[in-house]
């Protein structure tokens, strides 16, 4: 069913954008967990404003997607499987009747892609119905976990979100602000968090401020998200971001904090500046765009090489590419055609089905490739296959005399235990190959990595101390290493061959 005239103007400014990222997460390599969105807007459609929001944040999470809103007494919740597009239409937005809501779009990083795991999240207190939707991951679940059900707890499904509400609604409080409070004192880890009562949103973010959450305006509507994107699709105002430690409260009587041990964040995500947010974002004062094409002018100057075109992955290393030829003064081109009708659906995670996937996106440009030198810039290499096939493909179809990789961030060794899906050492190329012997997997003529430090700078963020555990294994807090996605649906990792 299609959107009525007057939401058609909206829809065609993020419709634009939904193929930004047009890999599959999983073939892509690295994947963020999820998008989270919150609006409280009495008198005002926030069904359908929080779908627009989600629909901006899509490129961070496409397994699932859910609003849950309240009209003051009850919750009502729409949650399926699949992509924005497909799990919401004008019937089911229009049953979402209330004046303040929450919404998610899912990629799993503990807890198998299934409906049990599809966020929001809905459980009865003592107070009444409570929502939640969480960006991150936490390094503590087995143990809460085995303390609730120790406790005769149910808990239906496998993700950590499940726990993190599981153990606020059974904090003591005197209210379900004060529980959540409390709760959330139990988390380790890596959490951005939403929740939604009969007639209030409460947002947390972790205290190492991992994972980016913002709060924004639009007349008399406030808005919480993941990334500010999401606040120019609505035309309303980036206010400021959620600091790391922060609890906000979002009621009648307006916008208060009631945390008092918030602080800038001391270990963001640098992966959001490379990779996972959307190039027209802004997070701690830092322009995502900017901030890459730095990385490109940085990335030129450290890594200069002969070449007659510079091209980009699209599109997250664009940015960087264009600056890359600027400080080379390279000529810059589009060498890569992408369709952008094939939905990331379609694509399955396995190596094979990557390869065609690949082959059905992505076409070289002959006409614009051939015989030329290229220097090709993308913003990590992660397992390999995926540069290996884009090398072969420029060469093979695209007739190019020579590939030159040149990667935009640092080579990632180690794994992610905060919001990613690379959580096992086997899964990174990097890890147990060298720069040279990685340029010989993947077929290029050279390879080269943006040094962390020349990264550092190229970001610059005014506030923000930055999380390197992926480059360095410097973990800004504890992780346990082996306890993966699927820790308690057991699976077997494959391990990666050069």
């Amino acid at each position: 069913m299609g959107l009525p005239t007057e939401d058609r103007k909206v829809h065609s400014i993020v419709a634009a954008n939904q193929n930004q990222y047009w890999f599959n997460p999983q073939m892509r390599g690295f994947a963020e967990e999820c998008g989270v969105f919150g609006v409280y807007g009495p008198g005002h459609d926030v069904a359908r404003r929080t779908y627009f929001g989600l629909y901006t944040l899509q490129h961070r999470g496409q397994e699932s997607s859910g609003i849950v809103v309240s009209d003051g007494k009850r919750l009502k919740l729409h949650k399926r499987m699949g992509l924005v597009s497909q799990v919401y239409d004008n019937q089911s937005l229009s049953e979402l009747r209330g004046d303040l809501a929450i919404g998610h779009n899912r990629y799993s990083t503990t807890g198998s892609n299934r409906i049990e795991n599809a966020q929001p999240i809905v459980t009865e207190t003592e107070f009444g119905p409570l929502a939640i939707v969480h960006n991150g991951n936490l390094t503590n679940t087995d143990e809460l976990r085995q303390q609730l059900l120790a406790q005769n707890k149910t808990i239906l499904g496998t993700s950590d979100t499940e726990v993190i509400l599981a153990v606020v609604a059974s904090a003591p409080g005197s209210d379900p602000v004060q529980k959540i409070v409390n709760g959330i004192s139990q988390l380790q880890g890596s959490f951005a968090l939403i929740f939604l009562t009969a007639d209030r949103l409460i947002a947390v973010r972790d205290k190492l401020g991992n994972r980016p959450l913002c709060l924004g305006r639009s007349d008399d509507t406030i808005l919480i998200a993941s990334e500010s994107c999401a606040f120019a699709a609505l035309e309303a105002n980036f206010e400021r971001d959620i600091l790391a430690g922060e609890v906000v409260v979002i009621d009648a009587e307006g916008v208060s904090t009631i945390s008092r041990d918030h602080m800038a964040p001391p270990a963001l995500c640098l992966f959001e500046y490379i990779y996972f947010a959307r190039p027209d974002s802004d997070i701690e004062g830092v322009n995502l765009y900017r901030a890459r094409l730095a990385m490109g002018r940085a990335l030129a100057r450290q890594a200069p090489v002969d070449a007659d075109l510079v091209i980009g992955i699209p599109d997250s290393a664009t940015a960087a590419a264009i600056g890359y030829a600027e400080a080379a003064g390279i000529p810059y081109g589009e060498g890569l055609a992408k369709s952008r009708y094939i939905g990331r659906t379609f694509i399955e995670p396995d190596d094979e089905t990557r390869k065609l996937g690949i082959k059905l996106k992505l076409n070289a440009l002959p006409a614009i490739t051939a015989g030329k030198r290229l220097v090709v810039v993308d913003d990590s290499i992660v397992r390999g296959n995926t540069t290996r096939e884009i090398v072969k493909h420029l060469k093979e179809a695209g007739h190019a005399a020579e590939v030159h990789m040149r990667i935009s961030s640092p080579p990632v060794r180690w794994p992610c235990f905060y919001g990613v899906d690379i959580q096992q050492p086997s899964q990174l190329i990097a890890h147990a190959f060298s720069v040279d012997q990685i340029c010989s997997s993947i077929g290029a003529d050279s390879l080269a990595y943006l040094t962390l430090d020349s990264l550092k700078k190229a970001v610059d963020s005014p506030r923000a101390q930055l999380c390197t555990g992926c480059f360095t294994r410097d973990y800004p807090a504890p992780v346990r290493p082996g306890v993966g996605k699927h820790a308690f649906e057991p699976a077997v990792e494959p391990a990666l061959t050069p």
